[in-house]
C-alpha cells in the first residue's frame, strides 16, 4: 500500500494539518483510553450517518427495516451496554439486497457507496473494541466533541442542498480522520500504528465517495460550498478546544 499516494489528495483537500500540539497530547499514555473510546463511537456515528442517508433518500420501508436491524447490535452495545465483542462478531448482517427508490434518480448510487461504507465502519468498530479489550481499557459512552456538530450546524435546511451539504460534511470528516490516522501512526506503538495505517485506504475512499455523490446530486457546482465547509473545518481544528477527542481542536 502506497501511503503517500493515498494521503496526497487528503492533504491537498484540507486547508490545514493537525496541529502539533494535538499530536503531542495524543502521545500521552493517559490520553489513549479517550482516543480509543472516541474512535470507537466515531466509527458507529459514521455508520449511522450513512444509514440515515440511505433510509431518507434511497431505500423503501422494507430496506429501512433491514438497515435498522443491521445496526441495532452495535447501538445496543454503545448506548445500552448490551452485548460484548463475541456477540458483535456474530451480529446480524444486512439480510437482503437493497432496492433503490424509483422516485429518487440517484438512489442506486447512494446504496452502492453507503452500504460498503457502513460495512467497513462497523468492522472498524469491532477492531477498535478488540484493541481496547486486549489493553484492558473499559468501554464508556463518552460525550461527543464539537467537531461534527460544528460542521452539520452550517448545513442548509432545504432540499436538495441539505443533502449535498451533508455529503460534503461527510467527506470532510472522513478526510480529517484519514489525516489523523496517518499523524497518529508516527507517534504511537507499533500495533496501533499498523492498525491506523490499515484504515487509510477505506477512509480515503470514503472521502472521495462522499464528494462524488455530492457532485452527482447537486444542481450547481459544489466548489463554493466545499470551500465554505473547509474554512469551518479548519477553524474547528485550529481554534482552542477544552475537550480532547479524536477530532478536537487545539488543546487548551
Amino acid at each position: 500500500m502506497n501511503y503517500p499516494d493515498l494521503l496526497a489528495p487528503i492533504h491537498q483537500f484540507l486547508l490545514c494539518p493537525t496541529p502539533q500540539a494535538w499530536i503531542k497530547k495524543a502521545q500521552q499514555p493517559e490520553q489513549l483510553a479517550v482516543l480509543l473510546q472516541d474512535h470507537l463511537l466515531c466509527e458507529l456515528k459514521a455508520a449511522q450517518t450513512a444509514m440515515l442517508l440511505l433510509r431518507k433518500y434511497a431505500v423503501d420501508k422494507t430496506g429501512s427495516i433491514a438497515l435498522l436491524e443491521w445496526l441495532k447490535p452495535f447501538e445496543d452495545f454503545a448506548y445500552r451496554f448490551i452485548g460484548d465483542a463475541a456477540s458483535l462478531r456474530n451480529s446480524v448482517k444486512l439480510s437482503r439486497d437493497l432496492v433503490g427508490r424509483p422516485d429518487v434518480p440517484y438512489s442506486d448510487d447512494i446504496i452502492g457507496k453507503m452500504v460498503l461504507l457502513i460495512r467497513e465502519e462497523l468492522h472498524h468498530f469491532y477492531q477498535v473494541l478488540e484493541i481496547m479489550q486486549a489493553r484492558d481499557i473499559p468501554y464508556s459512552n463518552i460525550s461527543a466533541g464539537r467537531y461534527a456538530k460544528g460542521l452539520i450546524s452550517a448545513c442548509k435546511t432545504h432540499e436538495p442542498q441539505i443533502l449535498v451539504d451533508k455529503l460534503i460534511c461527510g467527506a470532510l470528516i472522513e478526510a480529517r480522520s484519514c489525516e489523523r490516522f496517518a499523524a497518529l501512526a508516527d507517534v504511537v506503538d507499533t500495533e496501533l500504528s499498523q492498525f491506523y495505517l490499515s484504515l487509510l485506504r477505506s477512509e480515503a475512499r470514503h472521502f472521495d465517495d462522499y464528494l462524488t455523490l455530492a457532485r452527482q446530486i447537486s444542481k450547481t457546482d459544489i466548489t463554493p460550498r466545499v470551500q465554505h465547509f473547509l474554512r469551518i473545518e479548519a477553524d474547528l481544528i485550529q481554534s482552542p478546544d477544552q475537550d480532547f477527542k479524536f477530532h478536537s481542536g487545539l488543546p487548551v
